[in-house]
């Protein structure tokens, strides 16, 4: 008699496959074991006041990014994840479900374990508030992972050998700053400051020298294609794509960017130079 594997999907149709969450405050990813990414949208749910002062949910994802900024009063666009860390946990719980439930597929009945990425240095009531929402939406067990770790293996740094492996992250709302070595942080630094607030610093630079207002989707658009020109320029490594090579510190290169949104995180590279 033929002895199946009981990891097989043939051999356990209704079982549930793992998945992976990364939680971001302007997109989450959803990756499920031998389908890969399966999910990519942004961290954004429209929500309408109705009576008794509740909220309904109206759209998540790209349908809710798409009004942002376009709603009339009655509707609110809002972003549950602030920071890296759960900030509305009914909204993210809303938001949480409606991503899994689109991921899976529907023959699948089985609690599913799923791990769950956050930033280095959150809370224990913060990570508290992420294993309830997994809970709240029928996980069987929930695995929280540091996203340098997670980024590291993703980006295939070596981070298992004994040599160091410097990583910078920059996320919608945190930045981090971490070197690692096997397996485990030797060292990192996090600082709430993320593309979130390139964005409104585009946004205050345009309407100051312009005297004209965007919003926060052309922000984002303006600074991805000045990023995209940057790489070409100075023919930079893209997102994902790793390098070997040595930086001379130059007080000079970071100022311009220090004097807005980049002067909390020039601290994590001094201090790490000075170790």
């Amino acid at each position: 008699m033929t002895r199946f594997n009981r990891r097989a999907p043939w051999s356990r149709p209704y079982g549930a496959a793992d998945i992976s969450i990364d939680l971001g405050t302007a997109n989450t990813l959803v990756y499920i074991r031998g389908r890969g990414i399966v999910l990519n949208e942004p961290s954004v749910v429209a929500v309408r006041e109705i009576a008794g002062g509740k909220q309904e949910v109206v759209a998540v994802g790209l349908e809710a990014k798409a009004l942002v900024g376009k709603t009339p009063h009655s509707i609110t666009t809002v972003r549950p994840i602030k920071e890296g860390v759960i900030a509305d946990y009914d909204l993210a719980k809303e938001m949480l479900e409606h991503f899994i439930n689109r991921s899976r597929r529907p023959w699948q009945l089985a609690k599913p374990s799923i791990v769950v990425t956050l930033p280095h240095g959150v809370t224990e009531i913060e990570k508290r508030a992420v294993e309830e929402a997994g809970y709240s939406i029928g996980a069987k067990k929930i695995l929280l992972i540091k996203e340098p770790i997670a980024a590291a293996i993703g980006a295939g740094l070596p981070v298992l050998e004994p040599i160091g492996s410097m990583l910078v992250d920059i996320g919608g709302g945190t930045t981090e700053v971490a070197v690692l070595s096997l397996a485990g942080i030797v060292y990192c630094h996090s600082v709430r400051v993320g593309g979130d607030a390139m964005d409104e610093k585009i946004i205050e630079m345009v309407k100051r020298k312009h005297r004209l207002y965007i919003g926060e989707q052309t922000a984002e658009k303006v600074k991805i294609a000045l990023g995209e020109r940057l790489v070409g320029r100075h023919n930079l490594p893209r997102a994902g794509q790793g390098a070997r090579f040595g930086l001379r510190p130059s007080e000079n290169r970071g100022g311009h960017l220090g004097g807005s949104c980049g002067g909390d995180c020039r601290p994590p590279a001094r201090r790490r130079q000075r170790h």
